[in-house]
């Protein structure tokens, strides 16, 4: 195992993964330890980057936010690398922003309200520097979407 975790550590992960809700009293009495015990486990565990953060999932279509998509992006070079991640990184309509292999160099989800504002984000999109064309792949269902990892 890497960054020599133990089987607590890998069990606390795995709970945690399935309910980041759990709370340190919860995860304390699981292991029969104390609760400051279990929370220096937990605070190692962040301080190596090993977690990373907890979230919570929310129904985007409770807000409106009824399109998903995902964009590929097409880069005249690397050169502008660093500009097109800054502004993925800037955007909120966009959810996640992965540097891939294949057709393309990024590629981008996003979510938007309505087919005005897709048209609008794509339109943004292809105006960042180094941005040559995008192709976009509408998300009809949603059959499977985690985080989580197989430990």
């Amino acid at each position: 195992m890497s960054h020599n975790l133990d089987d607590i550590d890998i069990k606390a992960l795995n709970i945690l993964q399935d309910n980041a809700k759990t709370s340190r009293s919860q995860l304390a009495e699981v292991f029969g330890m104390s609760i400051p015990s279990i929370s220096d486990r937990l605070h190692k565990l962040e301080d190596k980057g090993i977690i990373q953060g907890y979230y919570t999932k929310i129904d985007r279509k409770k807000f409106g936010y009824d399109i998903m998509v995902f964009i590929t992006v097409i880069s005249e070079s690397s050169s502008q690398y660093e500009h097109l991640v800054e502004n993925a990184m800037a955007h909120p309509h966009i959810l996640e922003c992965h540097s891939i292999l294949g057709e393309g160099s990024h590629i981008l989800k996003a979510v938007v309200k309505n087919s005005l504002a897709l048209e609008k984000l794509l339109a943004e999109v292809q105006q960042w520097p180094g941005v040559l064309s995008t192709r976009t792949s509408f998300v009809l269902s949603t059959l499977k979407e985690t985080t989580k990892i197989s430990l």
